[in-house]
């Protein structure tokens, strides 16, 4: 996005402006015919009448029928610039603001189209590893706890296999039907893509 571009007739009272504060353009003193100002800068006659309208309409210039333009006021020149300044800055501001808006919008979008990417390979990865293990912690305490895993009919009730329990730092691989589960084991296992959802209710259905 780019700076907010002035018209030309604003810009040229600016400039205009400028020199008067400047002391270049002195109160009292007759400046071009609009004619020669139009040249100077090189615009249109009627670009260079706007730019003495708003000084004239400022009490900047006094425009004189059949004399030209003559220089009013030095105190309103100083005046409207330092109003153009104030506005400048906000616009400015703006600027700045939509610009920012335009960035966090574009990161916002990057960032969803890559979290997208994520869960896509996941589930990806996922139906083409299906022997990936997933854990689970077992630390609250369970009606079905303390029981062996042929008891609780695990494989039947959730469809998963265990391959492995964590029981006091130790790891028993492949545990038989004879394997009893007990609070703050962790349990490795193997499933559907929703095996950890349902074994977790199978061990805590509140």
């Amino acid at each position: 996005m780019n700076k907010v571009r002035q018209p030309k007739y604003q810009q040229i009272a600016i400039l205009i402006a400028e020199n008067i504060v400047r002391n270049e353009l002195k109160v009292g003193q007759k400046i071009y015919a609009r004619s020669t100002l139009a040249t100077t800068f090189g615009v249109s006659p009627e670009t260079a009448r706007k730019a003495i309208s708003i000084l004239s309409d400022l009490g900047i210039v006094d425009s004189i029928h059949g004399s030209g333009v003559v220089i009013a006021s030095r105190q309103k020149a100083q005046e409207y610039l330092a109003q153009h300044q104030e506005i400048k800055t906000i616009q400015d501001l703006q600027v700045d603001i939509l610009k920012s808006v335009a960035r966090q919008q574009k990161e916002l979008a990057n960032f969803s189209s890559t979290l997208d990417k994520l869960v896509g390979q996941t589930a990806h990865f996922q139906k083409s590893n299906p022997m990936t293990p997933i854990e689970l912690e077992l630390n609250e305490p369970s009606e079905n706890l303390g029981k062996t895993i042929g008891e609780m009919n695990l494989w039947q009730n959730t469809g998963v296999t265990v391959i492995a329990i964590l029981q006091n730092d130790e790891l028993v691989i492949s545990p038989g039907p004879y394997a009893t589960l007990n609070q703050h084991d962790t349990l490795y296992f193997v499933g559907g893509a929703d095996a950890l959802q349902v074994l977790q209710n199978f061990f805590y259905k509140n």
